[in-house]
C-alpha cells in the first residue's frame, strides 16, 4: 500500500477514478497533493504598491469638467484623459514659454511633457487618448485646410511666375541683341528664385523616421506631439541596434531646448535647431515591465524610461455601466478655448518666466525636501534616476497651469501648489511602476495564472517560454514565476523520467478547485 492509499484509505479508489488521464504519470505524493481537499490555492499578492487615486483638484477648472465627462462616457480612469490632455496642451505651448525654476540661475525648463498611460487591454486607453486629444486634432484639421488653400494659391503664383520668366527671357534676348549683357542678366535674375512652397503647420505625428521627424521639427520649431496608440512598439524599437541613433535623438528631445545634428548619405548633414517633442502613448503592464526591468538591472539605463515622467497606472476599476449621452459641450468648448488661446500666442520672441516670490518659496521647500529624500539612498537607483528628473517636470507643469489660468508674466502660487500636488501623485505611480519591475517574478506568475487556459495540462516551463509572453522569455524567468505559483499551492510540480534516459522532465498541473 502506498502512502497516498494509506492516507485516504477506502476513498482512494474512487478519488483516482475521477481524475484526468495525466494523473497516471504523477507520482503518488504529487497525486495525493492534487486530490487533497485540505490544501487550497492561496491568492497571489497584487505585487503592486498603492498608487494615489485621481483627484479633480489636480487640474484647473477649465479642464476638469471635460476630463470627468470623457472618463464617464468612455468608462475609463480619469487619469488617462487628464494625462493625455496635459501632454497635448504642453505640445501646443511648446517652446513659446519656459521657466527658470531658480531666481538667479540659468536653469531653464521648457514645459513639454512625456506621458504614458498604463492599463490592461480593456482599460480603454486608446479611446481616452483619442477623446483627450480631439481638440488638438481639430487644430491640425484646420491647418490642413489652410494648407490646401495655400497650395492652390501657390500653384497659381507659380504659373504667374512662369509667365513673368517667359516675358523676362524675351526682354533679355532683346537686351543681348543690343549688347547689354548686364541688363539681360538683371532681367533674368529678377525671376530666378522659385517661390517657397507653403509649409503645413503640424501638431501631431504618429510614425516617422528620425530623419523625417527632424525635418518636421525644423518646419515646426515650436515643437510636436508624438502620439503612439501602443507605446510598447516604439519603446521596443528604441532598444534595438538600429534604434540607437533614434534613441539618442529622442533623449535630446525630452528637454525641449536642445538641438541635434545627424549626417546621412543622400540627405547630407541635417541640423535640427529645435528638438522639442512631447510624447503620449498607452501600454499594457506586461509590455512595459521588461523595459522598466532593464532600467532596474542597468541593462537599459540611459534614462529613456525615466523620462516617462507622467506615467500613470491607476487601479483596475471592476465596475462598468452603460453610458449613452451627448458630450458636455460647454466643457469641451472651455478646453478648446484654452488650447486656441495658447495656440494663438506668438512663438517669437520666446518668454522665460519666473515664480512669484511666494511660489518660489514653496517650490524651493519642496525641491529641497525632494532632493534630500533621493540622497538618503533608501530608494532603488532606477527610481532615484526617475525622481531626479521630476523637478524639471514639476516646474514645467507649474508653468502650464499658470498659462492655463491666464498668467503670462510669472507663475503664481496656486499653479505652483497644484504642480506640487502632481509631484505626490506621480511619485506614487512611479513607485508602482518600478516596484512591479523589481517584483517581476510575481508579476510573471500572475500573467501565467491569467493565461492558464492557453497552456496544455500538464505544462512544462518550455511550454510557457514558447508563448513569448512579456517577462517570460527565458527559462530562468519562467522557473522563478512557476516557483511562486507552487509556493502558493496554485500549481503542483512533479518529475517524469525521460524515455531516452536523459534528465527527467519537470511538469506542472493546476490544483483542482475545492
Amino acid at each position: 500500500m502506498t502512502a497516498a492509499q494509506d492516507l485516504y484509505g477506502d476513498q482512494w479508489g474512487g478519488m483516482v477514478a475521477s481524475v484526468p488521464a495525466f494523473a497516471a504519470e504523477m507520482p503518488d505524493h504529487a497525486l495525493a497533493d492534487y486530490l487533497s481537499p485540505i490544501t487550497v490555492p492561496l491568492p497571489l499578492p497584487t505585487g503592486l504598491s498603492a498608487a494615489m487615486a485621481w483627484d479633480d483638484e489636480l487640474l484647473p477648472k477649465e479642464l476638469r469638467y471635460f476630463v470627468r465627462d470623457v472618463a464617464d462616457r468612455t468608462q475609463c480612469p480619469p487619469d488617462f484623459v487628464a494625462v493625455a490632455l496635459v501632454v497635448g496642451i504642453s505640445a501646443v505651448v511648446g517652446r513659446k514659454f519656459s521657466i527658470h525654476p531658480k531666481q538667479h540661475d540659468d536653469w531653464e525648463v521648457v514645459p513639454n511633457q512625456w506621458g504614458c498611460i498604463i492599463g490592461r487591454p480593456s482599460a480603454m486607453k486608446s479611446p481616452a487618448m483619442k477623446q483627450a486629444l480631439r481638440p488638438l486634432a481639430a487644430l491640425e484639421a484646420k491647418e490642413r485646410e489652410k494648407h490646401k488653400e495655400a497650395m492652390t494659391e501657390h500653384k497659381a503664383a507659380g504659373e504667374m511666375l512662369e509667365l513673368e520668366r517667359k516675358s523676362a527671357k524675351d526682354k533679355a534676348k532683346k537686351l543681348m541683341t543690343n549688347g547689354d549683357k548686364a541688363g539681360a542678366l538683371a532681367e533674368l535674375t529678377r525671376y530666378a528664385d522659385d517661390l517657397p512652397s507653403p509649409v503645413p503647420r503640424r501638431y501631431i505625428v504618429n510614425d516617422a523616421t528620425v530623419e523625417k521627424l527632424g525635418e518636421l521639427l525644423n518646419e515646426n520649431p515650436n515643437g510636436l506631439l508624438l502620439v503612439r496608440d501602443e507605446l510598447g512598439g516604439w519603446l521596443a524599437t528604441m532598444q534595438t541596434e538600429d534604434g540607437a541613433v533614434g534613441r539618442a535623438f529622442y533623449l535630446e528631445c525630452f528637454d525641449g531646448s536642445g538641438n541635434f545634428v545627424y549626417d546621412r548619405i543622400g540627405r547630407g548633414t541635417v541640423f535640427i535647431e529645435s528638438c522639442c517633442l512631447s510624447l503620449i502613448g498607452g501600454i499594457q503592464p506586461s509590455r512595459i515591465a521588461p523595459l522598466v526591468r532593464g532600467a532596474v538591472t542597468g541593462a537599459l539605463d540611459d534614462g529613456l524610461v525615466q523620462r516617462l515622467q507622467l506615467a500613470v497606472w491607476p487601479d483596475d476599476d471592476k465596475e462598468w455601466s452603460f453610458v449613452d449621452r451627448w458630450p458636455n459641450q460647454a466643457a469641451r468648448e472651455r478646453v478648446e478655448g484654452v488650447i486656441h488661446r495658447l495656440d494663438q500666442m506668438p512663438d517669437d520672441p520666446r518668454h522665460a518666466l519666473h515664480f512669484v516670490p511666494e511660489a518660489q518659496e514653496l517650490f524651493n521647500a519642496w525641491y529641497t525636501e525632494h532632493m534630500l529624500e533621493i540622497k538618503r539612498d533608501e530608494i532603488h537607483p532606477a527610481l532615484q534616476s526617475h525622481f531626479m528628473k521630476m523637478p524639471q517636470t514639476i516646474a514645467g507643469l507649474a508653468l502650464l497651469f499658470g498659462l492655463i489660468d491666464g498668467g503670462i508674466e510669472a507663475v503664481g502660487l496656486h499653479a505652483t501648489a497644484r504642480a506640487l500636488d502632481w509631484a505626490d501623485y506621480l511619485k506614487s505611480h512611479a513607485c508602482r511602476l518600478y516596484g512591479a519591475a523589481i517584483n517581476a517574478p510575481l508579476m510573471a506568475a500572475k500573467l501565467i495564472q491569467e493565461r492558464k487556459d492557453k497552456l496544455p495540462e500538464p505544462f512544462t516551463p518550455r511550454d510557457v517560454m514558447r508563448k513569448g509572453w512579456a517577462g517570460l522569455e527565458t527559462l530562468d524567468a519562467v522557473n522563478d514565476a512557476v516557483s511562486i505559483l507552487a509556493e502558493h499551492h496554485i500549481v503542483i510540480g512533479y518529475e517524469v523520467a525521460s524515455e531516452k534516459g536523459g534528465r527527467p522532465s519537470r511538469r506542472y498541473v493546476w490544483r483542482r478547485a475545492a
